[in-house]
Protein backbone atom coordinates (compact mmCIF):
# COMPACT_ATOMS: atom_id res chain seq x y z
CA UNK A 1 0.00 0.00 0.00
CA UNK A 2 1.30 3.72 -0.69
CA UNK A 3 2.65 5.71 2.62
CA UNK A 4 -0.39 7.93 3.88
CA UNK A 5 1.42 11.66 3.46
CA UNK A 6 1.27 13.67 6.83
CA UNK A 7 -2.00 15.59 6.88
CA UNK A 8 -0.58 18.35 8.60
CA UNK A 9 -0.77 21.49 5.71
CA UNK A 10 2.12 21.42 3.48
CA UNK A 11 3.01 25.02 0.65
CA UNK A 12 4.27 24.66 -2.10
CA UNK A 13 4.94 28.08 -3.39
CA UNK A 14 6.16 28.48 -7.49
CA UNK A 15 6.73 31.68 -9.40
CA UNK A 16 4.18 29.74 -11.67
CA UNK A 17 1.65 27.70 -11.45
CA UNK A 18 0.45 26.49 -14.23
CA UNK A 19 -2.82 24.02 -13.60
CA UNK A 20 -3.19 22.47 -16.88
CA UNK A 21 -7.11 22.64 -16.16
CA UNK A 22 -8.49 25.86 -17.56
CA UNK A 23 -5.98 25.00 -20.66
CA UNK A 24 -4.15 28.63 -20.66
CA UNK A 25 -3.93 29.92 -16.83
CA UNK A 26 -0.74 31.07 -15.96
CA UNK A 27 -1.02 32.00 -11.53
CA UNK A 28 2.16 34.11 -11.06
CA UNK A 29 3.40 33.91 -7.49
CA UNK A 30 0.85 31.20 -6.24
CA UNK A 31 1.08 28.30 -3.89
CA UNK A 32 -0.47 24.98 -3.96
CA UNK A 33 -1.84 23.97 -0.24
CA UNK A 34 -1.27 19.87 -0.03
CA UNK A 35 -2.74 18.05 2.42
CA UNK A 36 -3.65 14.53 3.75
CA UNK A 37 -2.42 13.52 0.03
CA UNK A 38 -4.29 15.90 -2.12
CA UNK A 39 -4.50 19.25 -3.06
CA UNK A 40 -6.63 21.71 -0.38
CA UNK A 41 -6.38 25.22 -2.52
CA UNK A 42 -4.50 27.08 -4.85
CA UNK A 43 -4.05 30.96 -4.05
CA UNK A 44 -1.49 33.30 -3.98
CA UNK A 45 1.46 33.05 -1.98
CA UNK A 46 1.36 35.51 0.33
CA UNK A 47 -2.30 34.60 1.04
CA UNK A 48 -1.48 31.30 1.60
CA UNK A 49 1.32 32.32 4.32
CA UNK A 50 -1.47 34.18 6.03
CA UNK A 51 -3.89 31.46 6.12
CA UNK A 52 -1.77 28.47 7.06
CA UNK A 53 0.87 30.32 9.52
CA UNK A 54 3.40 27.89 10.99
CA UNK A 55 2.70 25.32 7.62
CA UNK A 56 5.45 23.67 6.17
CA UNK A 57 6.69 25.74 2.82
CA UNK A 58 9.09 24.85 0.06
CA UNK A 59 9.90 27.88 -1.92
CA UNK A 60 10.46 27.38 -5.55
CA UNK A 61 11.46 30.85 -6.61
CA UNK A 62 12.31 30.34 -10.28
CA UNK A 63 9.91 27.25 -11.34
CA UNK A 64 6.77 26.40 -12.85
CA UNK A 65 4.42 24.00 -10.97
CA UNK A 66 2.39 21.79 -13.16
CA UNK A 67 0.10 18.62 -12.82
CA UNK A 68 2.37 15.97 -12.69
CA UNK A 69 3.12 14.08 -16.38
CA UNK A 70 0.81 11.30 -17.29
CA UNK A 71 2.66 8.64 -20.05
CA UNK A 72 -0.44 7.49 -21.97
CA UNK A 73 1.55 4.57 -23.75
CA UNK A 74 4.26 2.25 -22.62
CA UNK A 75 5.98 -0.86 -21.75
CA UNK A 76 7.85 -0.23 -18.60
CA UNK A 77 9.76 -3.93 -18.54
CA UNK A 78 10.79 -3.19 -21.87
CA UNK A 79 13.26 -0.51 -20.24
CA UNK A 80 15.48 -3.48 -20.12
CA UNK A 81 15.59 -3.83 -23.70
CA UNK A 82 16.60 -0.67 -24.76
CA UNK A 83 18.47 -0.45 -27.55
CA UNK A 84 18.88 -3.90 -28.15
CA UNK A 85 17.36 -3.67 -31.85
CA UNK A 86 17.53 -0.33 -33.46
CA UNK A 87 17.12 0.86 -37.35
CA UNK A 88 14.81 -2.34 -37.75
CA UNK A 89 11.20 -2.44 -39.37
CA UNK A 90 8.50 -2.84 -37.00
CA UNK A 91 7.89 -6.38 -37.57
CA UNK A 92 11.61 -7.42 -38.21
CA UNK A 93 12.08 -6.03 -35.01
CA UNK A 94 8.82 -7.81 -33.15
CA UNK A 95 9.53 -11.04 -35.10
CA UNK A 96 12.86 -11.68 -35.42
CA UNK A 97 13.91 -9.70 -32.32
CA UNK A 98 11.82 -8.89 -29.34
CA UNK A 99 9.87 -11.68 -29.47
CA UNK A 100 12.24 -14.16 -29.36
CA UNK A 101 13.89 -12.34 -25.98
CA UNK A 102 10.53 -12.27 -24.48
CA UNK A 103 9.67 -16.01 -24.81
CA UNK A 104 13.48 -16.57 -23.48
CA UNK A 105 13.90 -14.29 -20.83
CA UNK A 106 10.51 -12.05 -19.75
CA UNK A 107 9.25 -13.56 -15.49
CA UNK A 108 7.63 -11.77 -13.08
CA UNK A 109 11.08 -10.78 -11.77
CA UNK A 110 12.29 -9.19 -15.68
CA UNK A 111 9.13 -7.57 -15.29
CA UNK A 112 9.57 -5.91 -11.66
CA UNK A 113 13.39 -5.11 -12.67
CA UNK A 114 12.30 -3.29 -15.64
CA UNK A 115 9.49 -1.65 -14.68
CA UNK A 116 11.46 -0.16 -11.57
CA UNK A 117 14.13 0.95 -13.89
CA UNK A 118 10.96 2.52 -15.76
CA UNK A 119 9.64 4.43 -12.66
CA UNK A 120 13.24 5.73 -12.22
CA UNK A 121 13.71 7.14 -15.10
CA UNK A 122 9.95 8.55 -15.37
CA UNK A 123 9.90 10.20 -12.39
CA UNK A 124 12.93 11.92 -12.53
CA UNK A 125 11.29 13.24 -15.47
CA UNK A 126 8.13 14.58 -13.95
CA UNK A 127 5.91 11.67 -15.02
CA UNK A 128 3.54 10.54 -12.06
CA UNK A 129 1.27 8.54 -14.11
CA UNK A 130 1.79 5.71 -16.55
CA UNK A 131 -0.51 3.66 -19.28
CA UNK A 132 1.17 -0.11 -19.22
CA UNK A 133 0.78 -3.10 -21.73
CA UNK A 134 3.13 -6.20 -20.69
CA UNK A 135 2.97 -9.58 -19.49
CA UNK A 136 2.66 -10.03 -15.75
CA UNK A 137 1.32 -7.04 -14.89
CA UNK A 138 0.87 -8.12 -10.94
CA UNK A 139 4.79 -7.38 -10.98
CA UNK A 140 4.51 -4.29 -13.09
CA UNK A 141 1.94 -3.25 -10.13
CA UNK A 142 4.04 -4.13 -7.08
CA UNK A 143 7.05 -2.14 -8.75
CA UNK A 144 4.96 0.75 -9.42
CA UNK A 145 3.90 0.57 -5.88
CA UNK A 146 7.30 0.33 -4.07
CA UNK A 147 7.76 3.81 -6.55
CA UNK A 148 5.12 5.55 -5.20
CA UNK A 149 3.74 5.61 -8.75
CA UNK A 150 0.21 6.16 -9.79
CA UNK A 151 0.14 3.09 -12.79
CA UNK A 152 -3.20 2.16 -15.26
CA UNK A 153 -2.36 -1.85 -15.51
CA UNK A 154 -3.17 -3.12 -18.80
CA UNK A 155 -4.58 -6.67 -18.85
CA UNK A 156 -2.76 -7.89 -21.84
CA UNK A 157 -4.58 -10.08 -24.38
CA UNK A 158 -2.78 -11.65 -27.65
CA UNK A 159 -3.77 -15.26 -29.19
CA UNK A 160 0.24 -16.72 -28.67
CA UNK A 161 1.53 -18.14 -26.02
CA UNK A 162 4.31 -16.71 -23.73
CA UNK A 163 5.62 -17.53 -20.28
CA UNK A 164 2.98 -15.10 -19.01
CA UNK A 165 -0.14 -17.43 -20.91
CA UNK A 166 -0.77 -19.93 -23.02
CA UNK A 167 -3.81 -18.56 -24.89
CA UNK A 168 -6.33 -15.46 -25.13
CA UNK A 169 -8.87 -16.89 -22.46
CA UNK A 170 -6.00 -17.53 -20.10
CA UNK A 171 -4.41 -13.79 -20.38
CA UNK A 172 -7.45 -12.77 -19.70
CA UNK A 173 -8.60 -14.98 -16.65
CA UNK A 174 -5.10 -13.90 -15.07
CA UNK A 175 -5.88 -10.24 -16.25
CA UNK A 176 -8.99 -9.86 -14.05
CA UNK A 177 -7.60 -11.98 -11.19
CA UNK A 178 -4.74 -9.85 -11.11
CA UNK A 179 -7.18 -7.31 -10.81
CA UNK A 180 -9.87 -8.40 -8.49
CA UNK A 181 -6.53 -8.51 -6.13
CA UNK A 182 -5.07 -5.05 -6.68
CA UNK A 183 -8.32 -2.99 -7.23
CA UNK A 184 -8.26 -1.66 -3.97
CA UNK A 185 -4.67 0.40 -4.38
CA UNK A 186 -5.55 3.88 -4.76
CA UNK A 187 -2.82 4.25 -7.22
CA UNK A 188 -3.67 1.85 -9.28
CA UNK A 189 -6.51 1.02 -12.29
CA UNK A 190 -6.64 -1.13 -14.85
CA UNK A 191 -7.75 -1.25 -18.85
CA UNK A 192 -7.97 -4.02 -21.33
CA UNK A 193 -4.97 -4.53 -23.46
CA UNK A 194 -5.57 -6.53 -26.82
CA UNK A 195 -2.25 -6.07 -27.98
CA UNK A 196 -3.42 -5.57 -31.33
CA UNK A 197 -5.72 -6.32 -34.39
CA UNK A 198 -3.65 -8.61 -35.64
CA UNK A 199 -2.66 -10.52 -32.83
CA UNK A 200 -6.54 -10.89 -31.50
CA UNK A 201 -9.04 -13.03 -32.99
CA UNK A 202 -12.85 -11.53 -33.64
CA UNK A 203 -13.65 -14.57 -30.82
CA UNK A 204 -11.71 -12.96 -28.17
CA UNK A 205 -12.44 -9.11 -29.23
CA UNK A 206 -16.27 -10.15 -28.67
CA UNK A 207 -15.30 -11.55 -25.62
CA UNK A 208 -13.53 -9.18 -24.57
CA UNK A 209 -16.15 -6.40 -25.34
CA UNK A 210 -18.61 -8.11 -23.09
CA UNK A 211 -15.98 -7.82 -20.09
CA UNK A 212 -15.54 -4.66 -20.58
CA UNK A 213 -18.55 -2.77 -21.26
CA UNK A 214 -19.57 -4.68 -17.29
CA UNK A 215 -17.04 -3.55 -15.94
CA UNK A 216 -16.48 -0.42 -17.63
CA UNK A 217 -12.67 -0.91 -17.68
CA UNK A 218 -10.92 1.22 -20.97
CA UNK A 219 -9.81 -0.54 -23.62
CA UNK A 220 -6.03 0.40 -24.43
CA UNK A 221 -4.60 -1.27 -28.11
CA UNK A 222 -1.88 -0.55 -31.15
CA UNK A 223 -4.15 0.58 -33.52
CA UNK A 224 -3.42 1.99 -37.09
CA UNK A 225 0.19 2.20 -36.73
CA UNK A 226 1.52 1.11 -39.81
CA UNK A 227 0.03 0.91 -43.45
CA UNK A 228 0.79 -2.78 -43.62
CA UNK A 229 -1.46 -3.32 -41.06
CA UNK A 230 -4.35 -1.89 -42.52
CA UNK A 231 -3.31 -3.63 -45.85
CA UNK A 232 -3.58 -7.18 -44.08
CA UNK A 233 -7.13 -6.14 -42.05
CA UNK A 234 -8.28 -5.57 -45.32
CA UNK A 235 -7.11 -8.62 -46.81
CA UNK A 236 -8.19 -10.99 -43.48
CA UNK A 237 -11.12 -9.31 -43.12
CA UNK A 238 -12.36 -6.94 -45.65
CA UNK A 239 -12.24 -4.23 -43.35
CA UNK A 240 -9.90 -1.43 -42.27
CA UNK A 241 -8.90 -2.36 -38.41
CA UNK A 242 -11.26 0.63 -37.70
CA UNK A 243 -13.74 -0.74 -39.03
CA UNK A 244 -13.68 -4.22 -37.72
CA UNK A 245 -13.35 -2.87 -34.12
CA UNK A 246 -16.16 -1.07 -34.82
CA UNK A 247 -18.19 -4.15 -35.75
CA UNK A 248 -17.15 -6.07 -32.94
CA UNK A 249 -18.20 -3.58 -30.41
CA UNK A 250 -15.06 -2.29 -29.50
CA UNK A 251 -15.04 1.61 -30.25
CA UNK A 252 -17.96 2.48 -27.65
CA UNK A 253 -15.61 1.11 -24.85
CA UNK A 254 -13.76 4.14 -23.76
CA UNK A 255 -11.41 2.88 -26.56
CA UNK A 256 -7.24 3.96 -26.08
CA UNK A 257 -6.46 3.81 -29.77
CA UNK A 258 -2.20 3.57 -29.38
CA UNK A 259 -0.60 5.66 -32.68
CA UNK A 260 -3.45 5.90 -34.57
CA UNK A 261 -1.00 6.91 -37.35
CA UNK A 262 -2.86 6.40 -40.68
CA UNK A 263 -6.45 7.08 -40.32
CA UNK A 264 -8.78 8.52 -43.10
CA UNK A 265 -10.88 11.62 -42.27
CA UNK A 266 -14.36 9.50 -41.77
CA UNK A 267 -12.02 7.44 -39.68
CA UNK A 268 -11.29 10.69 -37.14
CA UNK A 269 -14.78 11.24 -36.99
CA UNK A 270 -15.84 7.51 -36.22
CA UNK A 271 -13.27 8.02 -33.09
CA UNK A 272 -15.07 11.18 -32.09
CA UNK A 273 -18.81 9.81 -32.74
CA UNK A 274 -18.03 7.16 -30.29
CA UNK A 275 -15.61 9.13 -27.38
CA UNK A 276 -12.69 7.11 -28.27
CA UNK A 277 -9.09 8.88 -27.16
CA UNK A 278 -5.92 8.66 -28.89
CA UNK A 279 -2.23 7.77 -27.93
CA UNK A 280 0.39 9.73 -29.54
CA UNK A 281 3.39 8.29 -29.64
CA UNK A 282 5.55 10.48 -32.25
CA UNK A 283 9.03 9.65 -31.29
CA UNK A 284 8.53 5.67 -31.85
CA UNK A 285 6.47 6.30 -34.73
CA UNK A 286 9.49 8.30 -36.11
CA UNK A 287 11.64 5.46 -34.87
CA UNK A 288 10.39 2.78 -36.49
CA UNK A 289 8.87 4.60 -39.56
CA UNK A 290 5.63 3.88 -38.84
CA UNK A 291 4.96 7.21 -39.94
CA UNK A 292 3.39 10.69 -38.74
CA UNK A 293 0.17 10.92 -37.17
CA UNK A 294 -2.54 13.84 -38.21
CA UNK A 295 -2.58 15.02 -34.31
CA UNK A 296 -3.88 18.25 -35.46
CA UNK A 297 -7.15 17.09 -37.51
CA UNK A 298 -7.48 14.46 -34.65
CA UNK A 299 -7.83 17.10 -31.70
CA UNK A 300 -9.74 19.82 -33.84
CA UNK A 301 -11.71 16.37 -34.86
CA UNK A 302 -12.63 16.50 -31.10
CA UNK A 303 -11.22 13.07 -30.40
CA UNK A 304 -9.12 13.52 -27.00
CA UNK A 305 -5.29 12.76 -26.99
CA UNK A 306 -2.85 12.15 -25.14
CA UNK A 307 0.96 11.53 -24.91
CA UNK A 308 2.71 8.18 -24.90
CA UNK A 309 6.43 7.53 -25.08
CA UNK A 310 5.92 3.76 -25.95
CA UNK A 311 8.09 1.15 -24.59
CA UNK A 312 12.31 2.41 -23.88
CA UNK A 313 13.04 -0.43 -26.89
CA UNK A 314 11.34 1.31 -29.53
CA UNK A 315 11.62 5.05 -28.57
CA UNK A 316 14.40 4.95 -26.67
CA UNK A 317 13.90 6.81 -23.73
CA UNK A 318 10.42 7.69 -21.23
CA UNK A 319 10.66 11.32 -21.71
CA UNK A 320 7.60 12.50 -22.37
CA UNK A 321 9.26 16.56 -22.24
CA UNK A 322 10.32 15.23 -25.48
CA UNK A 323 7.39 13.97 -26.78
CA UNK A 324 5.44 17.02 -26.34
CA UNK A 325 8.26 19.17 -28.35
CA UNK A 326 8.22 16.80 -30.56
CA UNK A 327 4.11 16.17 -31.03
CA UNK A 328 4.19 20.29 -31.47
CA UNK A 329 6.76 20.28 -34.00
CA UNK A 330 5.18 17.68 -36.13
CA UNK A 331 1.67 18.94 -35.56
CA UNK A 332 2.77 22.10 -37.17
CA UNK A 333 4.98 20.38 -40.23
CA UNK A 334 2.80 18.31 -41.40
CA UNK A 335 -0.44 20.71 -40.86
CA UNK A 336 1.04 23.38 -42.41
CA UNK A 337 0.08 25.83 -39.65
CA UNK A 338 2.53 27.49 -37.32
CA UNK A 339 -0.85 28.19 -34.98
CA UNK A 340 -1.58 24.28 -34.94
CA UNK A 341 -1.30 22.09 -31.41
CA UNK A 342 -0.04 25.28 -29.27
CA UNK A 343 1.78 24.72 -26.20
CA UNK A 344 -1.40 24.92 -23.59
CA UNK A 345 -2.52 22.15 -26.11
CA UNK A 346 0.10 19.66 -25.82
CA UNK A 347 0.25 20.36 -21.90
CA UNK A 348 -2.94 19.29 -21.71
CA UNK A 349 -2.21 16.15 -23.96
CA UNK A 350 0.37 14.92 -21.26
CA UNK A 351 -1.83 15.55 -18.37
CA UNK A 352 -5.55 16.24 -18.53
CA UNK A 353 -6.49 14.92 -21.47
CA UNK A 354 -4.37 11.58 -21.00
CA UNK A 355 -5.96 11.17 -17.59
CA UNK A 356 -9.40 11.88 -18.70
CA UNK A 357 -8.68 9.05 -21.53
CA UNK A 358 -7.82 6.43 -18.47
CA UNK A 359 -11.02 7.48 -16.72
CA UNK A 360 -9.52 8.96 -13.57
CA UNK A 361 -9.26 12.93 -14.40
CA UNK A 362 -11.54 13.29 -11.42
CA UNK A 363 -8.01 12.33 -9.13
CA UNK A 364 -5.50 13.95 -11.18
CA UNK A 365 -4.50 15.85 -14.24
CA UNK A 366 -4.93 19.19 -13.28
CA UNK A 367 -4.50 21.42 -10.46
CA UNK A 368 -7.49 21.54 -8.75
CA UNK A 369 -9.00 21.66 -5.38
CA UNK A 370 -10.03 18.27 -4.31
CA UNK A 371 -7.77 16.23 -6.68
CA UNK A 372 -4.62 14.06 -5.33
CA UNK A 373 -1.51 16.31 -5.38
CA UNK A 374 0.39 14.40 -8.23
CA UNK A 375 2.78 17.42 -9.71
CA UNK A 376 6.09 18.19 -10.70
CA UNK A 377 8.57 21.64 -10.35
CA UNK A 378 10.08 22.60 -13.14
CA UNK A 379 13.71 24.88 -12.80
CA UNK A 380 13.10 27.80 -15.84
CA UNK A 381 15.91 29.46 -14.25
CA UNK A 382 18.75 27.70 -15.46
CA UNK A 383 21.36 29.58 -17.99
CA UNK A 384 19.83 27.77 -21.54
CA UNK A 385 16.04 28.36 -20.13
CA UNK A 386 16.85 32.66 -19.98
CA UNK A 387 14.73 34.79 -20.81
CA UNK A 388 11.16 33.80 -19.83
CA UNK A 389 8.93 35.36 -21.58
CA UNK A 390 6.19 32.51 -21.61
CA UNK A 391 6.59 29.76 -19.37
CA UNK A 392 3.59 27.82 -20.36
CA UNK A 393 5.66 28.14 -23.82
CA UNK A 394 9.23 27.00 -22.43
CA UNK A 395 7.82 24.11 -20.83
CA UNK A 396 7.37 22.61 -24.51
CA UNK A 397 10.07 24.44 -26.65
CA UNK A 398 12.64 24.77 -24.31
CA UNK A 399 12.64 22.91 -21.12
CA UNK A 400 13.38 19.35 -20.38
CA UNK A 401 13.23 16.34 -18.27
CA UNK A 402 16.70 17.76 -16.58
CA UNK A 403 15.17 20.68 -15.41
CA UNK A 404 12.24 18.58 -13.51
CA UNK A 405 13.49 19.57 -9.58
CA UNK A 406 10.84 17.96 -7.72
CA UNK A 407 7.96 15.28 -7.94
CA UNK A 408 5.01 14.88 -6.23
CA UNK A 409 3.03 11.75 -6.13
CA UNK A 410 -0.15 11.71 -3.92
CA UNK A 411 1.35 14.52 -1.91
CA UNK A 412 4.55 12.34 -1.13
CA UNK A 413 7.69 13.93 -2.24
CA UNK A 414 9.06 11.13 -4.49
CA UNK A 415 12.09 13.99 -6.27
CA UNK A 416 13.68 16.40 -4.37
CA UNK A 417 16.32 18.49 -5.95
CA UNK A 418 16.69 16.04 -8.83
CA UNK A 419 16.94 13.29 -6.69
CA UNK A 420 14.92 9.80 -5.69
CA UNK A 421 13.52 9.65 -2.43
CA UNK A 422 12.30 6.17 -2.47
CA UNK A 423 14.72 4.40 -5.04
CA UNK A 424 17.79 3.78 -5.17
CA UNK A 425 19.70 4.20 -8.48
CA UNK A 426 22.89 2.15 -7.77
CA UNK A 427 20.41 -0.98 -6.74
CA UNK A 428 18.14 -0.32 -10.21
CA UNK A 429 21.18 0.22 -12.21
CA UNK A 430 22.84 -3.06 -10.97
CA UNK A 431 19.44 -4.90 -11.60
CA UNK A 432 19.71 -3.48 -15.09
CA UNK A 433 23.30 -4.97 -15.81
CA UNK A 434 22.27 -8.31 -14.50
CA UNK A 435 19.23 -8.59 -17.18
CA UNK A 436 21.80 -7.14 -20.25
CA UNK A 437 24.25 -10.09 -19.55
CA UNK A 438 21.12 -12.58 -19.37
CA UNK A 439 20.09 -10.92 -22.74
CA UNK A 440 23.45 -11.35 -24.35
CA UNK A 441 23.89 -14.89 -22.92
Amino acid sequence: MASNPDPAPTLVEARWVIPADPPRAVLPHHAVVIAGGRIREVLPARQARERYRGARRIELTGHALIPGLINLHTHAAMTLMRGLADDRTLMDWLQNHIWPVELERVSPKFVYDGTLLACAEMLRGGVTCFNDMYFFPEAAARAALAAGMRAALGMIVIEFRSPYAADAGDYLSKGLATRDALKHEPLLSFCFAPHAPFTVSDATFERLATYAGELDVPVHIHLHETEDEIRESIAAHQLRPVRRLQKLGLLGLRLIAVHAVHLAGDEIALLSEHGCHVAHCPSSNLKLASGIADVARLVEGGVNTGLGTDGAASNNRLDVFAEMRLAALLGKGASGRATALPAHTVLAMATINAARALGIDGRVGSLTAGKCADMAAVNLDAPELSPCYDPLSHLVYAAGREHVSHVWVNGELLVEEGRLTRLDPSEIAARAAYWKEKIKS
